[in-house]
């Protein structure tokens, strides 16, 4: 076989895997969804630099649980969770410098902090009230001196 045909297979053969992960991930999308509660949330992982370390994600309500999924990825399993009790809304902010490029348009920078140290998110606005929503609706019999939010 002439080597052009060799070079046809294998470029046929990368686009085929190309495909087949794009389907992969539509399908892990759509299973992550399937029961509600799914939106699009950046998770910054590097907060040392300034505007950098951001990775686009989904994140998902689970009970008592804020999971986060990386968007590019096929586990499904989510790579950061949080819960209710241990995170609190401390404000947002707008994107800037890089952070816009990085980013989904018109999301916000969400600024929460856990006891582990300060996390940031970056979410829609709509998302934003959802989170607060879900921050403030604790389970019933939650100590609201102990609650989620200052």
């Amino acid at each position: 076989m002439p080597w052009w045909q060799w070079l046809l297979d294998v470029i046929g053969a990368l686009l085929l895997l190309v495909l087949l992960y794009g389907i992969a991930l539509i399908v892990r999308r759509r299973l992550l969804s399937r029961h509600g509660g799914t939106f699009e949330l950046s998770y910054r992982v590097r907060p040392e630099k300034v505007g950098r370390g951001w990775l686009l994600g989904l994140g998902r309500y689970s009970g008592e649980q804020l999971q986060w999924f990386r968007i590019f990825s096929l586990s499904p399993r989510p790579k950061g969770e949080w819960t209710r009790k241990q995170l609190r809304y401390d404000g947002r902010r707008d994107a800037v410098g890089a952070e816009q490029i990085s980013l989904y348009n018109d999301h916000l920078v969400v600024v929460c902090s856990t006891p582990d140290g300060p996390v940031e998110f970056a979410m829609s606005e709509s998302s934003l009230l959802g989170l607060q929503a879900w921050l403030e609706s604790g389970p019933p019999g939650t100590n609201w001196d102990e609650g989620p939010l200052r």
